[in-house]
């Protein structure tokens, strides 16, 4: 791997242009990654291939003590302190529990029922190719400080394996982190950027509900569970909607409901489960309270009794301003003004929220979308797909991100 030559080096800040051959290498490592998807905390293989590449350049990674995802560091001894906080890179690793749909894909899905839909392995190789770079700058004497790469599983699974990470210290000395995360409905070769809360939080929410039974033909005498369960879907939602500031956008969605199995019998019981998806960080710290509040009154109106397992999810992406004009001025700088858009705010969750909980931080939306294509593709989809070249833009962005990171003060 290497630059394109050293007068391309950083005379300044800039990183030089990437080689094609290092390009090439990126693509043939993310094919690969596309063609062996590993769900959550069972990326072995994942974890291997990014530890082989890594050691091959001269580092030494670490496997996280979960035994999947790495960690990395590049400027720094093994054990030595670091006399700057170190500027942060997290790719997630894991794919999704769906098929691929790619049918006439040369690197579709070799595992049936499993693919990498979210984009997750575009965010890993553009992390190794950032540090394949940074490798190499840190021999040159160019890397102005130091890096840390952060390889982690499990994102797909709630809570999320970001808390595992930090669990095993990867935030230690950290003063910034930065992500990316594929966006199909931007053009390869730009990214689309928002301060402050760029992802929803999602929470997981699973009710079950309870009464005596009986016969249709006297539901005056029991708890009619069927139109119990149905006013708990409708009026749960409707309630919450009066009771948070609608800026919060704080919504209860139902995806599934089951009750019941005769056309003349009441059931005893009733279940009912969805998501809890909130846009602002302080209503989401407030949703529990809230969502069991009016989930009672309800249950309690229609005489049911209830029972709700309320999980925690991930709270919303804050993307802090001075990272976010970071990375606006390293892709300014590596491919013109054109290459930056701005980008609306999603109900999608990311665990990468919880690294912000404890440092400053952005995640940017790498757009993968080839450029004239008309087709609405979305993410979590099997026929999901990147134009390769987000690739490229991704290392470039990195890697101008922590030579223009002027962050360096003493820990």
């Amino acid at each position: 791997m290497s630059l394109e030559s050293e007068a391309d080096l950083p005379v300044d800040v800039l990183p030089g242009v990437l080689s094609e051959s290092l390009h090439a290498e990126l693509v043939a490592f993310r094919r690969d990654l596309h063609m062996h998807p590993e769900l959550g905390n069972q990326e072995f293989r994942t974890t291997a291939a990014i530890k082989e590449r890594l050691q091959q350049a001269g580092l030494r990674p670490r496997v996280l003590s979960t035994g999947t995802g790495l960690v990395c560091d590049i400027g720094l001894q093994e054990g030595e302190r670091p006399a700057v906080p170190l500027l942060a890179l997290r790719a997630d690793i894991d794919a999704l529990p769906i098929p691929d749909t790619k049918t006439e894909c040369p690197y579709r899905s070799t595992v049936p029922d499993r693919a990498h839909a979210c984009g997750h392995d575009v965010h890993t190789t553009v992390v190794l190719g950032a540090g394949l770079v940074f490798a190499e700058l840190h021999a040159l004497g160019l890397l102005p400080r130091p890096v840390r790469l952060i390889f982690q599983p499990a994102e797909e699974v709630l809570p999320g394996g970001a808390l595992d990470a930090i669990e095993d210290g990867v935030l230690a000395g950290v003063g910034r982190i930065l992500a990316v995360h594929c966006d199909p409905r931007v053009d390869a070769g730009k990214v689309g950027l928002r301060h402050g809360p760029i992802t929803s939080a999602c929470d997981r929410l699973e009710i079950a509900l309870d009464g005596p039974g009986g016969h249709t033909a006297r539901p005056h005498l029991t708890t009619d569970m069927v139109t119990a369960a149905a006013r708990v879907a409708v009026d749960v939602p409707a309630l919450i909607a009066r009771r948070v500031d609608t800026r919060a956008g704080l919504v209860v969605t139902w995806g599934r409901i089951e009750s019941g199995h005769a056309p003349n019998v009441i059931p005893q019981h009733a279940e009912l489960s969805g998501t809890v998806r909130c846009l602002d960080l302080d209503a989401w710290r407030q949703a529990p309270d809230i969502v069991h509040a009016a989930i009672d009154e309800v249950a309690t109106l229609h005489r049911a009794k209830s029972e709700i397992n309320y999980v925690r999810g991930v709270p919303p992406v804050v993307n802090e301003r001075e990272s976010i004009d970071l990375l606006r001025r390293s892709m300014v700088a590596r491919r013109g003004m054109a290459s930056v858009e701005s980008t609306e705010q999603s109900l999608g969750g990311e665990d990468f929220s919880w690294y912000l909980e404890h440092v400053p931080g952005a995640m940017a939306r790498l757009g993968v979308r080839r450029p004239g294509e008309r087709t609405v593709r979305d993410l979590h989809q099997g026929d999901f797909d990147a134009d390769e070249h987000a690739i490229t833009v991704g290392v470039e962005m990195f890697t101008a991100a922590a030579l223009l990171d002027a962050n360096s003060t003493e820990l």
